[in-house]
Formats: structure tokens, sequence, C-alpha cells
């Protein structure tokens, strides 16, 4: 188990952990639970985790009761996240969301959660930089390829609930979440408990599709209407105003970017050649023309 990793963890119900080197396992003495190492990977999800449940009103005020942890354990295992987009218009449309979020990073970072790790690419950025990265998802697929991709020594990953993080008060200095809010039950809790982990002064940043209309199918399976990708919510500046107002949050920005008519048109096949800085003053001068920014860049500091 990583080195820089094993002073930030304590148990998803708070509680100290102890390392036990023979068995290799971490130990809640308070609830005498034991938590398994995998390859080098702590595996911190409440024992509960894939029976619990978490209600959530879907986009089409249909009620569901959404086995997350479980759902999400099987996505991991059912689609590779380390494969690229096919078309050239979703690599390039990725790309520019990555360079979008790292332009927000503070040059002082020392320590990143990456929450929700999919391919790892904040990984793949940041610690040949000399920052400390932790990547984290639900599944131990997705941290397991991590690190074998990236075996930097300054690159731990864990599997964790992001409503019950197994990580000590004020832990990190910047907190990456990208396209997975729009997946959680309960946005609130979800900012709620990133904020706990994160150090005074310290960033959190979180993108997610801008004013989605999220289609839905009826499942095969349970003949409940569905959101499509497991998108549970769509979030635009009115709501995402309102949410911050509700957990009083006063230092939050909110920014979109990725026009919907610059995809549409093809125009990556150009402007996959210009340097950050300049596709941004196309992609702005777009979205004054025609309004509709397909992404959302929500910039947190504590």
């Amino acid at each position: 188990m990583n080195a820089h990793l094993r002073p930030l963890l304590i148990s998803p119900e708070g509680n100290a952990l102890f390392y036990d080197n023979i068995q290799n396992i971490l130990i809640d003495k308070q609830l005498e639970n034991t938590f398994d190492i995998q390859n080098g990977i702590p595996i911190l999800l409440p024992k509960d985790a894939k029976e619990r449940w978490m209600d959530v009103t879907l986009t089409n005020g249909v009620r569901a009761r959404i086995f997350y942890a479980a759902h999400y354990d099987q996505d991991a295992e059912a689609f590779d996240y380390f494969e690229d987009h096919a078309d050239g218009a979703s690599q390039h449309e990725n790309r520019r969301l990555h360079e979008t979020i790292i332009q927000q990073v503070p040059s002082n970072v020392t320590s990143i959660l990456d929450v929700g790790c999919g391919n790892a690419w904040v990984a793949a950025h940041f610690c040949p930089k000399g920052i400390n990265v932790v990547s984290m998802d639900i599944s131990i697929a997705n941290p397991t390829k991590a690190l074998e991709k990236y075996p930097f020594e300054n690159h731990a990953a864990v599997v964790a609930d992001v409503y019950a993080l197994p990580f000590l008060k004020n832990a990190f200095d910047c907190i990456i979440t990208a396209e997975v809010m729009e997946h959680a039950p309960d946005p609130k809790s979800f900012i709620v408990n990133l904020l706990r982990v994160l150090k005074p002064n310290g960033t959190l940043i979180i993108t997610t599709p801008f004013n989605e209309q999220i289609p839905h199918s009826l499942c095969v399976h349970c003949n409940q209407l569905t959101p499509h990708n497991a998108h549970l919510h769509s979030f635009n500046q009115q709501n995402v105003t309102r949410l911050l107002q509700d957990l009083n949050i006063k230092n939050g920005r909110l920014t979109t970017f990725s026009n919907k008519a610059l995809s549409r048109l093809r125009t990556h096949l150009l402007l996959q050649y210009l340097p950050y800085k300049i596709w941004k003053l196309f992609d702005n001068l777009a979205n004054v023309t025609w309004n509709k920014p397909t992404r959302m860049l929500l910039k947190i500091q504590k």
C-alpha cells in the first residue's frame, strides 16, 4: 500500500484503522471490521455497500430506488474506461474537458483526490509533476488498471464510496470529480462529503454535462423508466446556484464551455491543432453567438 496514502485513511464509519502487515489488511478495532487490500489498493467500502440504496427523483419526475454501489461495480466491469473514444469529435471534446479542469488546479497543490477516476487521466497528468494523486472509484476495476498503467511512486488508489469517504478531515489540497455528480443520487451530500476531506483554502473542481436533456428507456429487467448512461440529474445555472445557496457556499464559481455547434459542425478537424487558450477563444465566441454550452465547471474554494 502506498506510503503517502496510509496516514490519510480512516474507516468508512470514521474510525481509526490499524494495518496488519502479516495478513495485509486494515482493521477497525472499534467495530471489529476488517478491510482487504488487493494489489496495494485498500477496499474501504461499508460492509453492506452493495445492498445499500438511496431514493432519488429522476429528471422525468419518477421516484426510484438506486442501488448505486452495486450498479457502478458492474458498470466498471462491463465497460472499458481506458479505451479511447471511437470518433474524433468525442476525443477532442474529452481532451478539452481535461484541459479546462487542469487550468483550474492551483499551481501550489501537493495532493489531489480524483473521485470517480475513470481512466486515471488525472494521475497521468499530475503525478509526473510531483503531485500525490489518489485515484478513487467505487469499483476495484478502474483503480487496478490505473495503478497498472501509471505506476508512479506518488500514485495511490482506493476503493471507496463518496457517501462514506474513508479519509481524514482536511486531507487533500484539491479534489477533482469529472462527469460524476450527474450519477450521484444526492448531489448535496456529494458536495458536503467532498468538502469535509478538503483542506482549508483547498479547491474542489466538479464538471458535469450542462442543461442535459436526459432520455429514458423502459428497462427490460425491472420494467421501470431508466435514464440513459445512468445520469440521474441535469444541472444548469439556476439549480446549481440554488444548491450552493442551500449549502451556504459563498466561494463557488460556475462556468460553462464546449459549444454544441462546434461539435456538430465537426470543427474539431481544425480546432484540434490549436493550443488550449486559442481554442477557448473560439469556444467563448461560439457561446456568445449561439449560447449552447454542453459542459459546466463548478469551482469551490473552501
